[in-house]
């Protein structure tokens, strides 16, 4: 496994920089955010990475930093994310600023991703949500509980996606108690809307 390379930019493609390593040129596929790290070509540049193995072709992926290869990794474990769609997430955003999305269940910052969609945002925050804090680079972040309006649109939302009009929604949580999480809330939105 290349776990790091260190060489001089020869180009910049369309697909990522070419970067000679022992008078051998290697493509290396990049997102947009260490694309935009890059030094000019000429210069000395080094990156964390991934050698993805496939019978047709063996891809070198190319990070600015290892928390995004660590996500990058994580995100290739999820059912349906091959390599360039985990790159085009990384592309979203810092590392940090991903995980933390993923902790508080943002999936609609993942759908900003090229080619990720609802079904596969959800997916990944579902599988991903309780392994990040044990992810190399992570363990010593903390996770920032949602707020109570993150609490408020995720239930509407959870409502809404059985079958309710936003309208209906809102008005079913309009009167819920403080402190109560996205469930709680759906719970009593469902009452609520019994009651009507």
């Amino acid at each position: 496994m290349i776990r790091s390379i260190r060489g001089r930019v020869l180009a910049h493609e369309p697909d990522g920089p070419v970067i000679e390593v022992g008078g051998v040129g290697l493509l290396v596929r990049v997102s947009s955010t260490t694309a935009a790290s890059l030094p000019p070509a000429g210069s000395e540049a080094a990156l964390s990475t991934v050698l993805v193995v496939r019978e047709e072709s063996l891809d070198l992926y190319g990070f600015a930093t290892p928390g995004e290869r660590t996500l990058f990794e994580a995100f290739t474990t999820v059912s349906g994310v091959g390599p360039r769609l985990a790159l085009a997430i990384c592309a979203v955003g810092e590392p940090d600023d991903l995980r933390l999305a993923i902790a508080r269940g943002d999936s609609a910052r993942l759908q900003t991703a090229s080619g990720v969609g609802k079904r596969t945002a959800e997916r990944l925050v579902l599988e991903l949500r309780d392994r990040l804090g044990s992810l190399p680079g992570f363990a010593g972040l903390d996770v920032v509980a949602p707020s109570a309006a993150d609490q408020h649109l995720s239930a509407r939302d959870g409502l809404v996606a059985l079958g309710f009009k936003a309208e209906e929604a809102d008005a079913a949580l309009a009167d819920a108690p403080a402190g109560l999480d996205a469930e709680g809330l759906v719970r009593h939105g469902l009452a609520a809307l019994r009651r009507r």
